[in-house]
């Protein structure tokens, strides 16, 4: 190969080309960026960042000595991708011809039908987003969350610290339900505890305001009082420039478990792909930072190698995320468990470990200011190369 191409500029593309280099390719590598920035940090953007502690310049992925050899295409878009000859088709007008393709396009913050035009309705997934909203809470003494996931929460935390009122709206099911399962209400508590304001039992239905937001309308009546609202309702992935394309997508880009595309030569990860999992037997976008830093380096093997690399070691997968004074932690497939214990700790205490079995055997595991115990339980996880491993043994067996 003497041409490859990334198409994606934040840390699962600057991941991948890293791996790249790390693995010998020494060839033209081109990276494409919709972003005019460089790769930059997003935990942070809705945490430190978002509070003012941290700068632009402190979230950069970039070492300061680091030289990859890119030739950076930043601030245009992927519009097209002719698969057959791996060309990629910008909306500068330009092509990028290349031996082989990363996708690491990443995804787009859902939003609301209902709010557009508002102003003062932000969402935030990028830099520009969180430098919008980081402005416009100054002087704001509300705000109103609409979603219960990570960053409608972590959000609302930052805020909050802030010395905003703020309510958490997080659409008919406590914040983190769906990641958390019953330990959901310890989330729940967390808010309550630093004067936030949740609202579990509502869907949001609309927003009041001439021009500029002043209010939300939830679906039972209820108007909700809000100088400015952030969406947080999820993500959507970037893959409408695969469309007309031979690359297979369904809720992201279909990937076997080594990032392997349904076009040789053609590998994705990060948000936009959705890796197979044979512990769980499905496939699944990973949308965390751990995820896009590991499997870079996984995709970068199967590019190189042709697909022909050893079975990847796909760890299970995990998150963390940052509340007031917790650190929560996360790893593993909890629909799997049959059991969940507590195993060390007090939930009063906001400081414990609870394992997700299924049949005697760790499958997940959950920690809040419990950092050791949760480390030391993840290595025992079982991970997407052993469940690989004993379905390739049972077949032959």
């Amino acid at each position: 190969m003497t041409t490859l191409c990334i198409v994606g500029g934040s840390l699962a593309g600057l991941s991948t080309a890293r791996a790249l280099r790390n693995q010998g390719y020494d060839g033209r590598l081109v990276l494409v960026g919709e972003e005019h920035h460089r790769p930059y940090d997003r935990p942070p953007l809705s945490k430190a960042f978002l509070a003012g502690k941290l700068d632009v310049a402190d979230l950069s992925l970039e070492c300061e000595d680091e030289d990859l050899g890119l030739d950076w295409r930043l601030g245009v878009r992927a519009i097209g991708l002719d698969s057959t000859s791996r060309a990629v088709l910008l909306d500068s007008g330009e092509s990028v011809h290349a031996d082989g393709l990363v996708i690491a396009t990443g995804s787009t913050a859902r939003t609301l039908a209902a709010g557009h035009g508002l102003d003062g309705l932000h969402v935030l997934r990028t830099l520009d987003d969180a430098l919008s909203l980081r402005d416009d809470l100054t002087g704001r003494p509300s705000l109103v969350v609409v979603g219960g996931g990570f960053i409608g929460s972590e959000i609302a935390s930052t805020a909050r610290a802030l010395g905003l009122e703020v309510t958490l709206v997080s659409g008919g099911r406590e914040p983190l339900r769906a990641q958390l399962g019953s330990f959901a209400s310890v989330v729940s508590d967390l808010h309550a505890d630093h004067g936030v304001r949740v609202i579990s039992d509502a869907m949001v239905n609309g927003f009041t305001g001439a021009g500029r937001v002043d209010g939300v309308v939830l679906d039972d009546g209820r108007r909700l009082q809000a100088d400015r609202v952030v969406l947080g309702i999820g993500a959507v992935p970037n893959t409408d420039f695969l469309l007309g394309s031979d690359v297979e997508v369904d809720d992201g880009v279909v990937c076997g478990m080594n990032g392997s595309t349904s076009v040789p030569g053609v590998v994705a990860v990060g948000d936009c792909a959705a890796w197979f999992d044979p512990v769980v037997g499905h496939y699944s976008r990973v949308e965390h930072w751990t995820g896009a830093r590991e499997r870079a380096a996984i995709a970068a093997t199967t590019l190189l190698s042709g697909g022909t690399a050893p079975l990847p070691r796909l760890r299970a997968p995990y998150f963390w995320s940052d509340l007031y004074d917790v650190r929560l932690q996360f790893a593993g497939h909890p629909e799997l468990a049959d059991s969940v214990t507590l195993e060390s700790g007090s939930i009063d205490d906001r400081s414990f470990l609870a394992v997700y079995r299924r049949e005697g055997v760790a499958v997940a595991a959950l920690a809040m200011n419990h950092t050791k115990p949760f480390t030391a339980i993840r290595r025992t996880l079982v991970s997407g190369h052993e469940a690989a491993t004993r379905s390739m043994q049972g077949a032959s067996a």
